[in-house]
């Protein structure tokens, strides 16, 4: 059974890393994503802080990807300038599309993705059809146009197909749930740890 582990984002990022990391512990999760404000944007490591240090992306870190209607080949130049980091597309991003996470990839040799089933199912297309690319996977359900559904309800993700991708890939990566309460982005839920929760039973059950 592969390790499963939360974003931080779902015990809420108010919560002290080291509760956070004590309450996924205690709810049974293996790692913890955390979002340090070591630098201008916030940068995701894995887990609990050991691929990240000092104020600049480090290898094996995930940065944000440039917003939609930022500059195409300024993203190119800064994704070669730091070799080894990952990115997460999103429907907010530059990278909203497969074509132009592929498209990115192929500007950027060696880049990797953190990819964010929800993302994916949320602009319409199959996660599973870009795990290829993935160096990180995040797991929420959604479907197009809906960025959070419960793992109970109708939703675009096949997670078992997830799995068996993953598996044909040999990933040695790491999968975390994550649904979060943001209602300043648009994204309210009441109880993101209860939903993570049935989410990661369900996917360990596969």
């Amino acid at each position: 059974m592969r390790p499963i582990g939360v974003a931080r984002v779902v015990l809420g990022l108010g919560t002290p890393l080291d509760d956070a990391a004590r309450q996924a512990a205690s709810l049974g999760w293996d790692h913890i994503d955390i979002v340090v404000d070591g630098g201008p944007e916030p940068t995701l490591a894995l887990p609990i802080g050991d691929r990240y240090s000092g104020t600049v992306p480090m290898t094996g870190c995930t940065v944000r990807t440039p917003r939609r209607g930022e500059d195409w080949d300024d993203a190119v130049a800064f994704l070669r300038s730091v070799p080894g980091i990952l990115c997460e597309p999103s429907p907010y991003s530059i990278l909203h599309s497969a074509a132009a996470i592929r498209a990115m990839c192929d500007a950027v040799p060696g880049l990797r993705m953190t990819l964010d089933t929800g993302h994916v199912a949320t602009w319409g297309d199959d996660p599973v059809e870009l795990l290829d690319l993935a160096g990180h996977v995040q797991l929420r359900q959604a479907r197009r146009g809906v960025p959070q559904v419960h793992v109970d309800d109708a939703g675009d993700v096949d997670f078992a197909a997830v799995l068996r991708r993953l598996d044909a890939l040999d990933y040695h990566g790491l999968l975390s749930v994550e649904y979060v309460d943001l209602p300043d982005l648009g994204l309210p839920l009441a109880d993101p740890v209860d939903w993570a929760l049935a989410l990661t039973a369900r996917v360990r059950a596969l």
